[in-house]
């Protein structure tokens, strides 16, 4: 009998000859290239790594989106709270149909996975087709995207859009994005070394790396255009979450009323919003999204610190060293604990 062959890895049918162009086959050949952390090859395209596959969607999301003024980008590097971000986001700016006791059992987020209520705009909508219908959005447009500053869509650039930046201790952002590297590899191969990544990672080798371009990119902006760009860090929305996500209304235009804050809809939103809660929900623990990757390997463990349970003190030190060479002079610091 022959042996079954190991399921593709998640996102391989984006790779598929019929589904890539010429024009991206030929930049792609054309581009530097270096090992990832599970083995595949990333691209090296204006300053920053990325997967073919992931290439494909940023070229047709550069081509093709067109911003209106009113959308709300939801802006992270991978694993540093976007899981999160987008469930607050989607619950703050959809609240007022959801405002009564009946309704809130019939929310989308109780129901639906936040990456399908906030698709991402390369690594969803524009890979899975390269101009997606998008007129089923209504305004205010809520999406993601993991896209650097410098590669946004110049439409993003110039249609004064809001744009929500949340950055995260590298340290832990590292060992998140380990795990969930781990989870779509398959079984059979073994966990990525943690040693290796963490050399690529202090290079500047992660998908949608350097980790600290990405940051700063955004940290400029934020000072140039505050009235387009929020920027908040993850440990801040943990320590003080309910002073953040009013922040968070008041900057994407949707304030909450004194009634509204004496009624305990903040709090409401976090609740429902709370890894716990999320996390509990059979919609996110079971199922695979529609790019492959498992509904669950978004929700790990959501805690500030948990870096400390993998790395030992000489690689934290080497870790922290390579983050101070790269954000000196920034005035970018970021909380362990």
């Amino acid at each position: 009998m022959q042996a079954s062959q190991p399921p593709p890895p998640p996102y391989a049918k984006f790779l598929r000859d019929d589904n890539v162009s010429q024009a991206c086959k030929d930049l792609l050949s054309s581009l530097p290239s270096d090992a990832g952390w599970n083995g595949a090859s990333l691209h090296l395209y204006q300053g920053f790594w990325f997967f073919p596959w992931t290439l494909k969607g940023v070229l047709a999301c550069q081509s093709h989106f067109q911003a209106h003024p009113s959308d709300i980008l939801l802006i992270t590097s991978p694993k540093s709270g976007s899981t999160w971000l987008m469930a607050i986001l989607f619950a703050l700016l959809n609240r007022a149909k959801y405002a009564d006791s009946d309704s809130q059992r019939h929310h989308p987020l109780l129901t639906q996975h936040p990456h399908n209520l906030v698709p991402f705009l390369e690594v969803k909508l524009y890979l899975e087709q390269e101009k997606p219908d998008l007129t089923s959005f209504a305004p205010p447009r809520l999406f993601a995207t993991h896209l650097p500053y410098s590669l946004l869509p110049q439409s993003v650039r110039n249609s004064k859009c809001k744009l929500v930046y949340l950055c995260r201790n590298p340290k832990d952002s590292f060992i998140s994005l380990w795990h969930f590297v781990n989870k779509l590899m398959p079984e059979e191969k073994g966990r990525t070394p943690l040693p290796d990544c963490l050399d690529k990672f202090c290079r500047g080798l992660s998908t949608f790396g350097p980790f600290w371009e990405h940051v700063l990119g955004y940290h400029k902006v934020r000072s140039e255009m505050p009235e387009e760009v929020l920027f908040l860090t993850y440990e801040e929305m943990k320590e003080e979450p309910r002073v953040h996500v009013r922040r968070l209304a008041d900057f994407v235009g949707c304030p909450f009323s004194d009634e509204e804050l004496r009624d305990g809809t903040v709090e409401r939103i976090l609740t429902m919003c709370s890894f716990d809660n999320l996390s509990a929900l059979e919609v996110n623990k079971s199922g695979k999204l529609s790019t492959g990757p498992e509904k669950k390997s978004f929700f790990r463990r959501g805690q500030v610190g948990d870096w400390v349970n993998y790395l030992s003190a000489e690689m934290a030190d080497r870790f922290d060293q390579a983050m101070e060479e790269k954000l000196h002079g920034s005035g970018l610091k970021f909380k362990d604990k």
